[in-house]
This record gives C-alpha cells, sequence and structure tokens, in this order.
C-alpha cells in the first residue's frame, strides 16, 4: 500500500488576531484570551498570532513570546497555532521560529528577509534554514509591505522544500497569483491560501486556494461562507460573502487598519480597548463615522455570542 501523503496543518479559515492593549499602552492578556475563545467557538480551522494585523511589527520580543504562550495555552491543540515570523536575517529568522516552536506553534508565517532584498539563490536557503527548525513554513508572499517579489515559479520552487508546506498569497491581483502557484505545484504536502483581509476570498478559492487568512473581528460570519462553499453551495456563499466585503475592504486602509479592527472588537465586546501603538494611527470621526454606517448595514450586534449559525 502506498502511503498517502500528510496534508499540511494550515488550511481553511485561520483568523490573524489582533494584539489587545490597555489605555496605557500595556498588553491586555484577558481580552486577547477572550478573542482567541471566541475564534474557537466560531467554528475557525487555526489561530494566529503576530502577523501584520496583529501589530507584531510594535511587540517586544518578550512580548511577542507572552502573546504566543497566552494563546497556544487558550488553543490547548484543539485547533492549529501560527506564529509570524518577520526577521530582517536568516539568524533572527531562525532565532524567531525557535522561540515560536517553544511557545507552542504548529506552523510559523514567514516573510522573506526584507532590509536586504534577497537574491533568487537565497531565498531557498533562507526558507531551508527555518524550516529545519521543526514547525511547519508558510511563506508569505507580501511584496506591497516588504519589497521582494516571488513569482510563481519561484513560489513553487519552495514548495519543493522539506518543512515548507504552505504560502500566503498576498500579491495582488491575489486570484490570478493563486491559480498561477497552483499551477505550478507538484507537491501535494504544498498548498495555497490567501490574504489581504479575505477580500478576494471566493476568487482565491476557486482559482484553487484552500484557506484565507484574514483579520479576527468577524470569524463567525465568515465561517458559514466556507462551510456553503465547501458543500458546492456556492450561490449562498456568494450571498454571504457580499455582506461582508464593505468591512473587509474597510479594514485594508493604510494606517488605520489596526484601530478599524480593533474598533470593531471592541464594538463586539470582545476586547476591552481600542488601542494602538505608533505608528498606527487612531480613527478620527470621519473614519468612524464611516465603520458605523457599515456596521449598522451588516447590523452587526455587540457580545459575545458567535454567529455561525445564524442563516
Amino acid at each position: 500500500m502506498t502511503d498517502q501523503p500528510v496534508p499540511p496543518t494550515v488550511q481553511g479559515l485561520v483568523p490573524i488576531l489582533a494584539t489587545p492593549f490597555h489605555p496605557d499602552g500595556s498588553l491586555d492578556l484577558p481580552s486577547l484570551r477572550r478573542l482567541t475563545e471566541f475564534q474557537l467557538a466560531s467554528g475557525v480551522d487555526g489561530v494566529a498570532v503576530l502577523g501584520m494585523a496583529s501589530e507584531a511589527f510594535a511587540l517586544t520580543s518578550a512580548e511577542r513570546r507572552e502573546v504566543t504562550t497566552t494563546v497556544a495555552d487558550v488553543v490547548g491543540g484543539h485547533a492549529p497555532l501560527v506564529v509570524g515570523v518577520a526577521a530582517t536575517s536568516t539568524v533572527t529568522a531562525v532565532e524567531q521560529t525557535t522561540e515560536a516552536a517553544a511557545a507552542g506553534a504548529d506552523a510559523v508565517m514567514v516573510l522573506p528577509p526584507f532590509m536586504v532584498p534577497p537574491s533568487p539563490a537565497q531565498l531557498p536557503a533562507f526558507y531551508s534554514a527555518v524550516a529545519a527548525v521543526g514547525p511547519e513554513v508558510m511563506v508569505q508572499d507580501a511584496p506591497g509591505a516588504t519589497g521582494v517579489a516571488m513569482s510563481p515559479q519561484q513560489i513553487a520552487e519552495l514548495g519543493a522544500l522539506a518543512g515548507v508546506t504552505s504560502v500566503k498569497v498576498e500579491a495582488p491581483p491575489t486570484a490570478p497569483k493563486v491559480a498561477a502557484v497552483v499551477d505550478r505545484i507538484s507537491d501535494p504536502g504544498f498548498v495555497v491560501l490567501g490574504g489581504q483581509n479575505a477580500q478576494f476570498l471566493l476568487d482565491e478559492l476557486a482559482a484553487g486556494a484552500v484557506g484565507s487568512m484574514p483579520a479576527c473581528e468577524i470569524p463567525d460570519l465568515l465561517a458559514p461562507v466556507f462551510t456553503d462553499w465547501r458543500a458546492g453551495r456556492y450561490d449562498d456563499a456568494r450571498a454571504r460573502f457580499d455582506l461582508l466585503l464593505p468591512l473587509l475592504v474597510y479594514g485594508l486602509q493604510s494606517g488605520i487598519a489596526w484601530a478599524v479592527h480593533k474598533e470593531v472588537l471592541v464594538r463586539r465586546r470582545l476586547i476591552d480597548h481600542p488601542t494602538v501603538r505608533v505608528p498606527a494611527r487612531d480613527l478620527d470621526d470621519r473614519a468612524r463615522s464611516g465603520l458605523t454606517a457599515i456596521l449598522d448595514r451588516l447590523d452587526l450586534p455587540a457580545g459575545t455570542t458567535p454567529l455561525t449559525g445564524i442563516r
């Protein structure tokens, strides 16, 4: 009998958790625990920390560890935990990955080094070194943030490396790139997920993506979209998704994206404060009014009861 390949750990709906802060800027771990519990109750397929939506760029090394261990404790092995790695060299990426593994990570989502853009020959060596630490490695293809462009062929070649099991495509237009990478994959143990706050979720799934990693304020509303899609109820998935799209797009605005996510989370009583750290910016009155108009049309209730069962 031929052994079947083990499917990659990270698939489906894997929200990236915000990092809650108190008004004085310190970590709000009770809110983080509550937020994590809500993701699990909403039927997600995994949770992620220390991604771009987590304000990881503003966290100290000690805070990174504290966030990861807190979420790992809540998850308790009931869902995969993905930890972001955004280092600027191989040695620092290995260090962050080692710390993530010690804190309970099942997989790491790894940006390419970006302070000094790597050569095409250096990329495989970089990801191989990170993968040697242990957790599964997701390549994060985000040229808008890093300035490092990876072609579909390069990504597929990275997917052939031992321990590299997925890629998160965030290079717009995402759906065509998802399709181009899927067409070049030769290893069934390597899969593609979408990013960009799931704004092109259904197009990415149609192109061959196996999941998405949006922000974390509406997992209970996105989970039924995945359920309908997997069941072949494509019109129902589209109807649900179309209602969510204005909020998803609103949460992609440069500078205020983190404040948008946290404002929604506060209104849903999932975290206590909308505090963000510089250089992220607070919402002004105009932005808050625009967000309120979207939420009013969405009729998004406050409270911490997931809406997964509502049709």
